[in-house]
């Protein structure tokens, strides 16, 4: 499984490799969790600090509520990040401990696991919530015509900043739920799916601004001291946070949402390319989640049915494979006019007698490796391996109108190759034009594709005749006639031979010397 982008196998560099060392991936995670955990939450203590002197110049607040707020704001952000980066890493680290000491995860890791963004952002939400109370009553005790504008800018920005710190902790979490959802993705559970995390994300980052704004709008409705400068920058202010802190968050859950479905995009593409079996990691426990694990069980099963189309195609032929993948398989054939080739070794009992199984096994193969080669670099089909000798069909089950051409051409090329490379054995080759019968026979339940006719009687025939040849290849005129002018030139007349079974003599030809 590597990289599936430029931008790496969960969708950016920061998360690093597929497979990097558990060491790695727990440093990492820990870094990224807290640096981007504390920048969040510091930047959302300044935006706080930020709203309310826009919303109250510092020279109207306060003098008591200015020193009480900027004592305040800096100890407790300290301890806020102290308390939460302890109880954070400590729930965490409980969580992930099955990824941290590299073991399978078991159901209740995986769920714990899943759940760990939804724990550090309650952990996140208690802080502000601490917050909110905290300043909003100082604002009460010191300065009461600001405690509503205090509550607001707190309450509002703690949303905001808890909803972008779930979609940061799940975004750094990747790696670790890809490792989790291994072995399949949980349904998903109350509150997980993806439709209603775009309706929360779209409540917290939108929704929640403008019910401050609304809420703005009935206090200056009510209040009659509420002037109309301070109404305009209070809209200013939540107007900005909607449009700024809301896109933000949008686009955050944009590439969650977008981050999977890309990876099957991806994934998609190699498919295309012909790399089957290719997965992707898997790394979001929503519908989402499931869409790569579907992508994964497809990839696998096309794996495996290419595959079994190898495996088929090598047992059968790849024409017979493709041909039966195309029209499907039935029982019965059709008549054509075949050629034939028939080669067979001399002497193989005494080879099997004489020689170690090992020894044997590895001639027989050589000697099939180049009779593969010759019959399939001249487009015929090796129809049967018969212990020391092979079948071979040109012009079915794919017809082709120089079928003979081909047959003579390899049965040459194949007697040479013979000669040069097994030096150590006698062969016979012979070939016959005819009529013939191809098609599946046997049983539904079990069948081979074959051919049975006089053309395959007599080239088997003449191999045994081109044994005691000197050019050890024989061919019947029939074939020769229908080969192009080219291969008859290659060939001489061979005399004339009854061969066993029949009443009249055949024709021969063979290989010019």
């Amino acid at each position: 499984m590597g990289s599936l982008t430029r931008s790496g196998p969960y969708g950016s560099r920061l998360l690093g490799p597929a497979h990097q060392s558990t060491r790695a991936l727990r440093v990492r995670v820990q870094l990224l969790l807290t640096v981007l955990l504390v920048v969040t939450n510091v930047i959302g203590a300044g935006a706080v600090v930020s709203i309310l002197l826009l919303v109250r110049p510092r020279e109207a607040l306060d003098p008591d509520l200015v020193l009480s707020t900027f004592i305040a704001v800096p100890v407790y952000v300290v301890l806020a990040v102290v308390v939460g980066a302890t109880v954070g890493t400590r729930n965490a680290f409980d969580a992930l401990r099955w990824a941290y000491e590299d073991r399978e995860p078991t159901e209740t890791d995986r769920l714990r696991t899943l759940r760990v963004p939804r724990t550090l952002t309650a952990v996140q939400a208690g802080l502000w919530a601490v917050a909110t109370a905290l300043f909003s009553g100082l604002a009460l005790l010191l300065d009461p015509q600001l405690f509503t504008t205090e509550l607001l800018a707190v309450g509002i920005t703690g949303a905001l900043i808890c909803a972008i710190a779930y979609l940061v902790t799940e975004f750094v979490l990747r790696p670790v739920a890809a490792r989790a959802l291994v072995d399949g993705v949980p349904a998903p559970g109350r509150g997980s799916g993806v439709r209603r995390r775009m309706i929360g994300f779209w409540a917290i980052g939108s929704g929640v601004p403008a019910a401050g704004m609304v809420v703005v709008g009935i206090l200056a409705l009510a209040d009659d001291q509420l002037t109309l400068t301070r109404l305009a920058v209070v809209s200013l202010v939540l107007g900005t946070v909607v449009l700024v802190v809301g896109l933000f968050i949008t686009a955050l859950n944009a590439r969650a949402v977008v981050g999977p479905i890309s990876s099957v995009r991806h994934g998609l593409r190699r498919l295309e390319e012909g790399e089957f079996g290719a997965d992707i990691p898997v790394y979001d426990g929503t519908e989402l989640g499931l869409l790569q694990s579907g992508f994964n069980r497809v990839s696998a099963g096309l794996a495996e049915r290419e595959r079994i189309r190898d495996l088929f195609g090598r047992h059968v032929g790849q024409e017979v494979a493709e041909a039966a993948m195309a029209a499907g398989v039935e029982l019965g054939g059709e008549v054509r006019t075949v050629s034939v080739l028939f080669v067979d070794l001399k002497g193989s009992t005494a080879l099997a007698t004489e020689r170690p199984p090992g020894e044997v096994v590895e001639v027989l193969n050589r000697f099939c490796a180049v009779v593969v080669a010759e019959v399939d670099r001249c487009h015929g089909l090796v129809n049967k391996f018969m212990g020391d000798a092979v079948l071979a069909v040109f012009g079915a089950p794919v017809e082709r109108e120089d079928h003979a051409t081909d047959a003579l051409r390899a049965a040459r090329a194949m007697a040479d190759r013979l000669r040069a490379e097994l030096a150590e054995i006698d062969f016979g080759v012979g070939v016959a034009t005819g009529e013939a019968v191809a098609g599946n026979v046997g049983d539904r339940e079990r069948f081979e594709y074959t051919v049975i006719g006089d053309a395959v009687n007599s080239a088997a025939r003449l191999t045994e005749l081109a044994k005691d040849r000197p050019e050890r290849v024989v061919a019947t005129a029939a074939s020769h006639e229908a080969a192009s002018s080219d291969e008859q030139d290659c060939w001489v007349p061979g005399g004339e031979e009854t061969l066993r079974g029949r009443s009249e003599p055949t024709r021969l030809v063979v290989p010019r010397r």
